[in-house]
């Protein structure tokens, strides 16, 4: 646990010296589309209507870019109800949420790398790291090491040895799948390769209208060891390119109208912004070379997300229920 202090207030001190703003954005929320399972809330004020936690504060650092705050940082809490991984703490986790305005994607990769890299020096001298880290597109992974996580370590047996790499040049969309429909609730042909906030390059803007599965995103993944421990993007900040792409998805006007906030903050001008959100106990235990991601969290939850201390999920009294408005 003293590691991921180290780490989060190392990462605090880098970015609020270079003018980033630390911000607090809402947990309770409202359900949207956006890729994965939501948590609910009842709301008893507000009897038969529901919060929902948030899978990532995505729109709310969008919002604070269109507001006038050029650079936000938070050690944000997500909630996302997935099945466990190894790599991935089922429930919640927290990421190190970053977002800049007036950026392009290499300011914003050598921020992170930089920051990380002094990290590493300093908490874990012991660690062996090759800088600067390769930036590889997405085909040129795919086509050399069969993966867009790819191991670059010279010696995968030496705990010590850091091999950090960036993904770059994604495709913007990926074929729609059963799983994408069941939890984006879209009905297309194309699904978001990242998320469908992910700006497209401009030079391949031509083809949203011909072909969509030619155009290349300016996302970018960070890779470590294998792992995918950080993953952002330049954003959309044009209404009709955002609009575009929710028609590629596949969303009705009913999905759309989750959205009919950021749309209309759009049409008062933003300026171009992007961001990454590295997931700090997935960075820590790639790091440290753990194999398990509950080996640096304070109270795992179990593998099929129950908090075993706890005793967690948990039924609740009829009373309780009664005053939420929900029937047992």
């Amino acid at each position: 646990m003293k590691k991921t202090n180290q780490l989060i207030a190392f990462c605090r001190n880098y970015l609020s010296d270079r003018d980033f703003t630390e911000v607090q954005t809402p947990v309770l929320t409202k359900s949207s589309p956006e890729g994965a399972r939501d948590y609910l809330v009842p709301s008893r004020v507000h009897k038969g209507k529901f919060f929902a936690l948030p899978q990532a504060p995505q729109q709310y650092k969008q919002l604070l870019m269109v507001a006038g705050l050029e650079r936000y940082y938070q050690v944000a809490p997500c909630f996302r109800d997935e099945d466990a991984r190894a790599d991935r703490s089922p429930g919640e986790f927290y990421q190190l949420d970053m977002e800049m305005s007036f950026t392009d994607q290499n300011e914003l990769l050598e921020l992170v790398e930089e920051m990380f890299t002094a990290m590493i020096k300093e908490i874990f001298p012991e660690k062996k790291m090759v800088t600067p880290w390769p930036r590889i597109t997405h085909e040129e992974a795919m086509s050399k090491y069969k993966s867009d996580k790819p191991d670059l370590r010279k010696n995968k047996e030496d705990k010590d040895e850091l091999a950090f790499a960036w993904i770059i040049d994604f495709p913007l969309f990926t074929d729609q799948t059963k799983e994408d429909e069941e939890f984006v609730g879209a009905k297309g042909k194309w699904a978001p390769s990242h998320n469908m906030f992910t700006r497209p390059k401009e030079e391949d803007l031509k083809y949203l209208d011909k072909d969509p599965s030619k155009v290349k995103a300016y996302q970018h993944d960070l890779v470590l060891n294998g792992f995918e421990v950080g993953g952002g993007a330049l954003r959309i900040y044009d209404a009709k390119v955002q609009e575009k792409v929710f028609d590629l998805i596949g969303f009705d006007k009913k999905q759309k109208e989750y959205f009919k906030h950021l749309l209309e903050a759009f049409s008062y001008g933003v300026p171009p912004h992007g961001g990454i959100a590295p997931g700090i106990d997935r960075l820590l235990a790639t790091i440290l070379g753990e194999k398990s991601i509950k080996e640096v969290i304070a109270f795992p939850l179990a593998s099929d997300a129950r908090d075993p201390l706890m005793g967690a999920p948990a039924e609740v009294t009829k009373e309780q229920l009664k005053e939420l408005g929900i029937k047992k």
